[in-house]
């Protein structure tokens, strides 16, 4: 037997070492273009033979067959995304599908997959496609699909405290869409799996219905499966260009390599090649994914147990599964390398990239210290192949906003072979349906800007998000890199300040003000992420160490909240989305009213709090709208529906071209003036009246403020405490905070940030979209349909008419938690499940500590469960508010006691009208 050495170029220091303990198999470890990729197990096949040999044909593809004049859907990718689609649309009855791949089936990345099936990696909506998709392979399996399926379980292990708590957390949300998830001692781990070093475990856990598959045999599956049906499967056929409609608002069909084929659909699963698929249309649809190079090592089979846990050691950054009598592992190293920055190659099929052992090395080390029998086995093959990541390393989901019918599903991260089934069968509905039933924000392309497309900003990202796949997901927590793109005016100014930044849709947001100044760097990455093998960047002793537990912020927050509760606080919210809606005629206000549920309809200078929903009644926004003329509205929503709420009303513009749409946000730099002084502070500077006769509430005024114009002020706050929202035309942002802070040392006037601004709203029980309303949440549901009228039309109007005969099934509720120690217990963050006499009832969706009722407070829904089916009972309000029912929420696996309330708690800094011009209930009623 050959050394390793012989092998490969060996590097220097600790590689050298490290790999002198290791020995190869006979087989070389690279051959020029082709790979084998070895799956050897009885009865499971491979999709390259023991001697590197690709199989010959797929036995799922029709390469011989011409291509169809027309079809209903057409597919791009034959990877284990594409086909799941294809399985699952004609699974609801579309046969009329059409898959294209430009090489073989599973040639692209699909098939050196690693093939492990983790359920439980942490966003509930990702857990449950991940299942829906394990449930499917089991399912196929026992009806005798050949898949490699197999039902090993998994064992997650922290090595430290706060890796405990997240790890418990994850539980706490797995388990409450049907998870089996079990503590287990070290002992315990070292009984499952033997080979495991336990000495310096903390804290582990079990999943039994976790596993593993053959990541080629999904795919040769779902093909096989979907032919049967009817859809056509069509290698050696490249897209050349998604074909438009004559205005480019439509798919009408696609051209390729073997001609042109008409469609109604086309959906891009085209994996790491998506971002350039996208180019190939007019418009272009954004499609934010980069590769990098992804590792896993293979040995040789020397005796491990078939039926191994799959492990994961996120503290060590890496993983590990039985692979034919032997070990695969592999992980996600600190600093990934960004490839195919120009193109990806050529006829890129089953093929790898280059080995680099010095990069893999700081993952060799974590890979034998827990593994340590690994040090004497023959190496088969180190793996180096592209993976695609996202900016924010969840998958890429859903219908394009540039294109109508243009269905995007790629950018799986890592997750693919475990995401396909669910992903396909969520793309398949929304096709077929026209939605999806699960609400897919959390991985739907429209929460993306152009931005995120741009491939300089992508390449340096990717490689942060690879390498933070296993950090810490402490709550707040952002990227470091491509950062400070998209600001406000005052960023520099504030940054001076003392202001800690976040980022949303890539723009800065302040978060809070230190009380002392440090170092810029420090407040620009004082919330980074941290990859679990620290390197040098990332270890800088400044930055204040991130937690589940009562955050360093605390104080400095404090001291903002009180500022807005008895003075005045200035808020820096210039990310806030702002769309002008315009028409010569009344057009636009007829196409308003169309689409919001709130009469719009009001005189000049009102400002409307509305929601705009789906035919199901469903939230797509929840926005205030400012008339600021006759036939001009401004609105105003969260920046997280920049792209969204964009495109959904653009895609219901009159036809004629009457009503004009643009994006305004660049143009207005906002600040929001909240607190009981604010109306005499601001009297010194503006030259109108503001007193609550003359500046009511929910209105909009046009003010100039010391030497500035054009400023439009609306008397809200979105926190339901007094204040005025200021949008300034840009070019005096500068002018105007300098007039504010010049002014406001007598009526205590602060900066303020994101964490204050939280607190105040939760502590009002107002909702946010995207975080607490959805497109699956209705105003009845949340206790709004006082804004819903119904003597009109609108888009949602007869879901919501029915709902409201025949009763909601959950209900927003505010909670406060009880019994919890501010200091010493882990803190809620939002996305804690929630208990009704003992029995799971829902989910918190955000949470703040609430300064003036010292307690923590968390916004969420409670519902009524049907026991084992899933299913809910409709239910009202003494329901939730029975005063024999106990709630609790989960903790990290601890219940702490709560208080559920559908209104806002009385306390001592509710708006009266003596200190508020009664702002609040003006505001609610509007």
């Amino acid at each position: 037997m050959l050394p390793l050495r012989s092998k490969i170029r060996l590097g220097s220091g600790n590689v050298k070492k490290t790999c002198q303990k290791l020995k190869s198999g006979s087989l070389s470890l690279r051959q020029e273009h082709k790979h084998r990729f070895l799956f050897t197990r009885t009865g499971v096949s491979s999709a390259w033979n023991h001697d590197g040999r690709v199989r010959q044909a797929s036995t799922s593809a029709e390469s011989s067959v011409g291509l169809p004049d027309q079809a209903r859907v057409v597919i791009c990718g034959g990877g284990v995304i594409g086909t799941s689609v294809a399985y699952h649309l004609a699974e609801l009855g579309w046969s009329d599908v059409v898959l294209l791949e430009q090489g073989s089936l599973s040639c692209g990345t699909t098939w050196h997959s690693s093939g492990v099936l983790i359920q439980s990696v942490g966003h509930p909506v990702v857990n449950r496609s991940n299942s829906y998709s394990c449930e499917l392979y089991k399912k196929l399996q026992n009806a005798g699909h050949a898949l490699g399926f197999k039902p090993c379980g998994s064992i997650s292990i922290a090595r430290t405290h706060d890796r405990m708590v997240a790890m418990k957390r994850n539980a706490a949300v797995a388990k409450t869409i049907g998870l089996e998830c079990h503590e287990i001692t070290p002992k315990e781990a070292l009984d499952l799996a033997p080979l495991l070093r336990t000495d310096d475990i903390e804290y582990a856990q079990f999943f039994p219905t976790d596993g593993a598959a053959s990541p080629s045999d999904i795919v040769n599956t779902f093909a096989r499966l979907a032919k049967q049906k009817g859809v056509k499967v069509i290698e050696k056929c490249q897209v050349n260009q998604v074909l438009t409609d004559e205005k480019h608002k439509e798919v009408r069909g696609v051209d390729t390599n073997l001609g042109t084929i008409r469609c109604e659909y086309f959906v891009n699963c085209a994996g790491q090649w998506g971002r350039e698929l996208g180019k190939r249309s007019e418009p272009r649809v954004r499609v934010p994914l980069h590769s990098c190079e992804h590792y896993h090592l293979v040995t040789k089979p020397f005796g491990v147990d078939p039926m191994m846990p799959v492990i994961r050691d996120p503290d060590g950054a890496v993983y590990f599964r039985e692979w034919s009598g032997g070990i695969l592992a592999g992980g996600f190293e600190p600093t990934a390398k960004a490839v195919f920055h120009e193109h990806i190659p050529e006829k890129f099929e089953f093929q790898l990239l280059q080995e680099d052992w010095d990069h893999f090395q700081i993952l060799l080390d974590q890979i034998l210290h827990r593994i340590p029998a690994m040090e004497s086995a023959e190496v088969r093959q180190l793996t180096n192949g592209p993976e695609s990541f996202s900016p924010d390393g969840r998958a890429i989901v859903g219908e394009c906003p540039e294109i109508r019918k243009y269905f995007v599903a790629a950018g799986m991260s890592s997750l693919g072979i475990v995401s396909a089934g669910g992903i396909g069968h969520a793309v398949a509905e929304w096709i077929v349906n026209g939605e999806p039933t699960w609400d897919l924000w959390a991985v739907d392309v429209k929460r993306f800007v152009d931005l995120h497309n741009n491939k300089k900003f992508l390449r340096d990202r990717v490689k942060e998000v690879l390498g933070t796949t296993y950090s810490i997901p402490y709550p707040e927590c952002d990227y470091r890199s491509s950062r400070k793109l998209r600001t406000s005016p005052l960023y520099p100014i504030l940054l001076e300040q003392g202001a800690v930044y976040g980022s949303t849709m890539g723009f800065e947001r302040p978060l809070y003000f230190e009380e002392q100044t440090r170092d810029k760097e420090y407040l620009r990455y004082s919330y980074a992420r941290t990859p679990p093998l620290k390197t040098k960047e990332y270890t800088d002793n400044t930055i204040p160490r991130l937690t589940f537990y009562r955050p360093s912020w605390f104080d400095a927050v404090a001291s903002e909240y009180w500022a807005c509760k008895e003075g005045v606080g200035l808020f820096d919210m210039s990310y806030v989305t702002k769309i002008e809606l315009k028409s010569a005629g009344t057009e636009v206000v007829d196409f308003l009213q169309k689409m919001c549920s709130n009469d719009i309809d009001k005189p000049v200078g009102t400002v409307i709090h509305t929601g705009v929903h789906n035919h199901k009644g469903g939230y797509e926004n929840d926005c205030s709208l400012a008339r600021v003329a006759e036939n001009c509205y401004m609105m105003i929503s969260l920046s997280t529906t920049q792209t969204r709420a964009y495109n959904w009303l653009s895609q219901h513009l009159p036809a004629n071209g009457s009503v004009i749409l643009s994006d305004v946000s660049s143009m207005y730099t906002t600040l929001n003036v909240i607190g009981p002084k604010a109306k005499d502070f601001l009297h010194e500077l503006a030259e109108i009246p503001l007193h609550i006769t003359k500046f009511p509430s929910m209105t909009v005024k046009t003010m100039y403020l010391g030497h500035a114009s054009g400023i439009k002020a609306m008397r809200l706050t979105h926190t339901g405490d007094d204040g005025w929202m200021l949008y300034i035309p840009s070019e005096y942002a500068l002018h105007v905070y300098d007039t504010l802070i010049s002014s406001g040392h007598d009526y205590g006037l602060k900066n303020v940030g994101l964490m204050a601004h939280r607190s105040l709203r939760i502590e009002k029980y107002l909702a946010y979209w995207g975080i607490d309303l959805d497109s699956n949440s209705t105003p009845l549901e949340c206790g709004r349909d006082f804004r819903v009228k119904k003597n009109k039309p609108f888009i949602g109007q007869e879901a919501l008419l029915k709902q409201k005969e025949e009763g909601i099934k959950k209900r927003f509720v505010q909670l406060l938690v009880e019994d919890h120690d501010n200091h010493s217990d882990p803190w809620p963050w939002g996305g804690e499940p929630i208990y009704r006499n003992g029995k799971f009832a829902g989910m918190t969706t955000s949470a703040a500590y609430g300064f003036s009722l010292e307690s923590h407070i968390c916004l969420g829904y409670v519902q009524d469960f049907t026991d084992n089916t899933g299913n809910r009972n409709i239910i009202n309000e003494n329901w939730v508010m029975d005063p024999n029912a106990k709630y609790e929420i989960d903790i990290a696996g601890r219940r702490f006691p709560v208080k559920v309330g559908i209104s806002a708690p009385k306390s001592p800094y509710m708006p009266t009208q003596h200190n508020l011009d009664d702002h609040y209930p003006m505001y609610e009623t509007q």
